[in-house]
C-alpha cells in the first residue's frame, strides 16, 4: 500500500460516521502529503509533454478541444515543476544578483517579483498552467504581458481565456488587480479550482521556515519571520479570491 494511501485509510479508520458522511459530501475533500505540496511529489500525475494531477489534466484537455474549435491553440510552456527544478531557478537568479552587485535582500525581493522560493510555487501541484498560443507566429520570449493585451499575439487566446476558462475550473492566478500585493500580473498563468483550493488550504498549515531550512535554499538565512509571513500572506495569499 501507497505512503498517501496508508495515510488515508489509517485516518479514516478513527473518525465518526458523523465525520465520514461530511466527508462523502466534500468533493473538496483531500489529504495531501508534504511531498505533494513542496514539489517532490508527482506520483498522482499525468501526462506527455507536460504533467498535471489526472483531474486536472483531463479538464484542461477538454478546454483545450473546444479552444480549438475558435482557432485558439492553447499550448503549456509550464506544467507541474519539481522542488529541485524551482531551487535550481531561484539560486541561479540569487548568485546572478548577487554578482551583479546587489545585496542578498535585494536579490531575494528582485526574484519574488515573478518567481517563487523552492517549496511555495503552485506549479509543484500539478494544478497550474502557464498557456500561449502556438497557432500565433512566436516572439523571442513568450511569457511577456504585453502579448496577452491590445494588438499582442496572445490576445485572442486571452479574450478566449477570459470567457470560458472558469467553465473547465481554470482561474487565472495573479489577476491584474492593483489592489493586489505580491507577485506581478501573470495574464498566461491558469489554475484547476477543483484541486488547487483544497491543496492550498492544506499548504496554509506547513511551517515554511523549517523547509527552507531543511531544504538548505541558498540565501536561506536572510529569510527572515518577517518577510516570510510577509511572503505568505501577500505572495501565496494573494490572489485571485476564486482560488481561496
Amino acid at each position: 500500500m501507497k505512503r498517501k494511501q496508508f495515510i488515508k485509510t489509517s485516518l479514516l479508520g478513527g473518525l465518526s460516521l458523523s465525520v465520514l458522511t461530511q466527508l462523502a459530501f466534500n468533493p473538496f475533500q483531500e489529504i495531501y502529503t508534504r511531498e505533494e505540496l513542496i514539489g517532490k511529489d508527482n506520483s498522482d500525475m499525468i501526462g506527455l509533454k507536460f504533467l498535471m494531477k489526472t483531474k486536472a489534466y483531463s479538464s484542461f484537455v477538454t478546454m483545450q478541444s473546444h479552444a480549438y474549435k475558435a482557432k485558439v491553440a492553447i499550448r503549456v510552456v509550464s506544467g507541474y515543476r519539481s522542488f529541485e527544478k524551482q531551487k535550481q531557478i531561484f539560486e541561479n537568479k540569487y548568485s546572478l544578483y548577487l554578482s551583479e552587485g546587489m545585496s542578498p535582500k535585494e536579490a531575494i525581493n528582485k526574484i519574488i517579483e515573478y518567481s517563487t522560493i523552492p517549496g511555495t510555487s503552485r506549479h509543484h501541484w500539478g494544478t497550474d498552467v502557464d498557456v500561449f498560443d502556438s497557432s500565433m507566429p512566436q516572439p523571442e520570449s513568450i511569457l511577456e504581458e504585453e502579448h496577452y493585451y491590445n494588438d499582442g499575439c496572445y490576445t485572442k487566446l486571452k479574450k478566449w481565456m477570459d470567457e470560458n476558462a472558469n467553465r473547465f475550473g481554470f482561474y487565472e492566478v495573479y489577476t491584474n488587480n492593483p489592489e493586489r500585493k505580491g507577485f506581478k500580473h501573470e495574464p498566461w498563468h491558469y489554475s484547476y479550482a477543483p484541486l488547487a483550493k483544497p491543496m492550498l488550504q492544506e499548504y496554509r498549515n506547513l511551517d515554511l521556515k523549517s523547509i527552507f531550512e531543511e531544504e538548505n535554499i541558498l540565501g536561506n538565512e536572510h529569510f527572515s519571520k518577517k518577510f516570510i509571513n510577509r511572503y505568505r500572506d501577500e505572495n501565496i495569499l494573494d490572489i485571485n479570491p476564486e482560488l481561496i
